[in-house]
């Protein structure tokens, strides 16, 4: 038990796919991050925190994700994945990664479900509308860029939300099912040896959102739940929340 380690951590953030190449295909990768662990360890690191690894369109620097339980080709594969972990162990070095669950990528397979039929499981797994909202333009996180934050779906027959891109709707962590996933999610990365997570645009996460409601209610309750499955997989591991 090492509790509250991070708070001594000296933590280094990097893009895998800018850090160091090892197969000479222009972009960085896992097994090149992994070869350089040396090199972090004698500056004095003692936790590597690595931006969005999944696999995705990358539109948003891999803040668009397609698939929450895989590794981005480029970067390499699951085994490299591990077997970075199990080096970076070796030099007493943790590791965490970017919890991106706010939103999915447009191209993930939940949302396609959802937008092919309206009695899918994954329906309600997003935020829809059935009448345009009147709030479609306000809360815009890039404005000037973004131009809504509702658009609608003509396959869907709907209005969906997302606070940032169109390419990003939001996924609806008012369904159980929803936060169930994102626990598995995290379980996932856990047995994997990750020390935790950095979660990305947590207080859009506790958002209650609903159409015509641009002051949507919190709910603290939801960090809780995740707070939890921490505690029961690995009593050291932490959530670094953006805020």
């Amino acid at each position: 038990m090492h509790e509250r380690w991070y708070k001594q951590a000296v933590i280094y953030c990097l893009d895998v796919e800018t850090f160091q190449d090892s197969n000479g295909d222009g972009v960085g990768d896992l097994a090149g991050l992994t070869s350089r662990l040396d090199y972090l360890a004698r500056l004095g690191v003692t936790c590597i925190w690595l931006n969005p690894i999944h696999p995705g369109p990358n539109l948003d620097d891999g803040y668009d994700v397609a698939d929450f339980y895989g590794v981005d080709p480029r970067l390499g594969s699951l085994g490299d994945f591990a077997e970075f972990v199990h080096q970076a162990a070796n030099r007493g070095l943790r590791v965490i990664i970017d919890l991106v669950v706010n939103h999915t990528s447009s191209e993930h397979p939940w949302f396609k479900a959802a937008c092919a039929d309206p009695a899918s499981p994954y329906r309600d797994w997003y935020v829809w509308s059935k009448d345009e909202p009147s709030d479609r333009f306000q809360g815009m996180v890039f404005p000037g860029v973004q131009h809504e934050t509702w658009t609608w779906h003509e396959e869907a027959g709907a209005w969906y939300y997302h606070r940032f891109y169109d390419h990003q709707p939001d996924l609806n962590m008012g369904n159980p099912e929803v936060r169930a996933e994102v626990r598995k999610i995290m379980a996932f990365w856990l047995q994997l040896g990750v020390s935790g997570f950095r979660m990305d645009a947590a207080p859009f996460i506790i958002e209650r959102t609903r159409a015509n409601e641009p002051k949507s209610p919190m709910e603290f309750d939801y960090l809780r739940e995740f707070r939890e499955l921490l505690s029961w997989r690995r009593g050291d591991a932490m959530i670094l929340a953006e805020a």
